[in-house]
């Protein structure tokens, strides 16, 4: 008879003066039917009210002084303890099962190196719903996934084994503010890691993640250097080379000059 060992979770929510979001991300935490073996919350800069909701709910805080998600989020992996990390954003709600849902893909397949799933915007109206997730996350998945020849981690919803992220912990730009984090890290973890999407495994979202044009803008942007610093990542697959010629990179990860009209 086999016996399935059940990991443990750690629960990982970087933060920077979010806390009414924070606040409702924690208790939904604490609802889960399965208790996460820790939750930690990154002190990325937080105001006092933040920090005090941090606290409250029993949560570890963590203080992390380097600028931007990508260090506060990488600080929060390093000191995890549990077999498996789980990565939240703050405005994110977990249904009451997530956290077993998580366990339970783990369980069950040892050879699975990290899942992602969905976001769901709750706020809006289900019609609006459909299409926001379609043009948000549908591009995110759909594009990154052909490019790379990978299933790309969300940021608002994954999880990983703790010793993947120990074995590119040290490769990963923690210290670079103008990356996306969780497309920086699944460009590390390579193509050979076994990375699974999980459709039950959703959490709500807040509309507000849906861009605005100047937003947008700035995203593309972050979009472009994350992909630029990555480049040779991005050049393992022919869609992946498109991709980086779309956003303006050459073939070495430089900036393609703009062509000259006579």
């Amino acid at each position: 008879m086999v016996t399935v060992t059940s990991p443990r979770i750690s629960v990982v929510v970087p933060v920077r003066d979010d806390a009414p979001y924070l606040g409702l991300c924690l208790e939904a935490l604490a609802r889960q039917d399965v208790a996460p073996h820790e939750v930690i919350v990154i002190d990325n800069g937080v105001s006092r009210e933040t920090a005090m909701v941090a606290h409250a709910s029993g949560a570890r805080v963590v203080p992390e002084d380097l600028p931007g998600i990508a260090a506060a989020a990488a600080r929060g992996y390093d000191v995890a303890t549990g077999d498996v990390i789980a990565r939240i954003d703050s405005d994110a709600m977990p249904p009451v099962d997530w956290v077993r849902e998580i366990r339970g893909v783990f369980a069950i397949d040892p050879a699975l190196d990290a899942v992602t799933g969905r976001g769901v915007f709750a706020d809006l109206s289900p019609a609006k719903r459909v299409v926001a997730s379609a043009g948000y996350h549908g591009v995110y998945y759909g594009l990154f996934g052909i490019a790379l020849g990978q299933v790309p981690l969300h940021a608002s919803n994954f999880a990983m084994r703790r010793t993947v992220w120990e074995a590119v912990r040290a490769e990963v730009h923690r210290t670079d503010p103008s990356v996306h984090d969780d497309l920086d890290l699944t460009m590390h973890l390579g193509r050979t890691r076994r990375v699974r999407f999980e459709p039950r495994l959703a959490v709500a979202v807040s509309s507000r993640q849906i861009p605005s044009v100047p937003r947008l803008a700035s995203g593309l942007l972050r979009t472009g250097h994350t992909m630029r610093v990555n480049a040779e990542r991005l050049r393992e697959t022919r869609a992946g080379r498109l991709l980086g010629t779309g956003f303006g990179i050459g073939p070495f990860g430089a900036m393609v000059p703009p062509r000259r009209h006579p």
